[in-house]
């Protein structure tokens, strides 16, 4: 049984992957920003007992600390010790709101995104790595940390530059990580999804858009939630330590990098 911290654990990707893991017999920390009744949804999905749901804006100075603090506490008082593995999930998701073409946006505006997605989407991540990796260190106990990527990282988003480039940062870091932590038995990977039917996507999949997206992969649709949280769960495993390193691709052949 290991303890285990999912950032941005209230629905989509984050509630399929909190919930591979619960079936799995592990003890899982949610982490989650405001959407509180989706969370709460979330926890009472997950089988078993000793899951804890954690509040915390990631973008705030100091929250990830607080955040794995929390979670270490809350997974021990489930029966784990501590947290083995953190599944950096959370982000800024591209969306009406934050999009951000740089022939059509102020200064003002780029720059507001920019430090948003940025702060949340791999600034957060790192800190929430850094915890986590002094935690295990500090136990002398190994681990796993898989990052939640994404295609765009490696295709371009010319609507959502700063979430590409954060993305992209994202699997660098990564990567310096699985290096730098790999003498002490802690295994660093990454997922890159193209698009995911989840329930934010309902509505672009349901209209004019939906076709097209469906296009793009030769299998004619696009990915699920438990599809991914399939292979962040094996990444996680002792049997994925050799993957340390890597970035595994989940578009459905959407999108082929060499």
């Amino acid at each position: 049984m290991r303890g285990v911290l999912v950032t941005g654990g209230s629905r989509g990707i984050g509630r399929a992957v909190a919930t591979a893991f619960a079936r799995g017999g592990d003890r899982v920390a949610v982490q989650y920003a405001s959407r509180r009744e989706d969370a709460e949804e979330t926890l009472r999905l997950l089988p078993g007992t000793g899951h804890v749901l954690i509040e915390a804006d990631l973008g705030e100075p100091g929250a990830a600390e607080r955040v794995v603090a929390a979670a270490v506490k809350g997974l021990r008082d489930g029966g784990a010790e501590g947290v083995d593995v953190l599944v950096n999930n959370a982000a800024v998701a591209p969306s009406a709101d934050n999009r951000h073409p740089v022939a059509e946006v102020s200064l003002e505006e780029w720059r507001a995104v920019w430090r948003r997605m940025t702060d949340v989407n791999l600034l957060a991540a790192a800190d929430l790595t850094w915890a986590v990796a002094r935690h295990l260190i500090d136990r002398g106990a190994s681990g796993s940390i898989v990052n939640v990527g994404s295609r765009g990282a490696f295709r371009g988003e010319p609507e959502f530059p700063a979430y590409g480039a954060a993305k992209a940062a994202l699997h660098a870091f990564g990567q310096s990580m699985a290096v730098a932590l790999a003498p002490h038995g802690i295994a660093v990977t990454a997922v890159a999804p193209g698009f995911v039917a989840t329930e934010r996507q309902a509505a672009k999949l349901a209209g004019e858009a939906g076709e097209a997206l469906r296009t793009e992969s030769p299998f004619g649709r696009v990915g699920t939630a438990e599809e991914i949280a399939a292979a962040v769960h094996f990444l996680a495993s002792p049997a994925a330590v050799w993957a340390s390193g890597t970035v595994v691709d989940l578009n459905g052949a959407s999108y082929l990098r060499t």
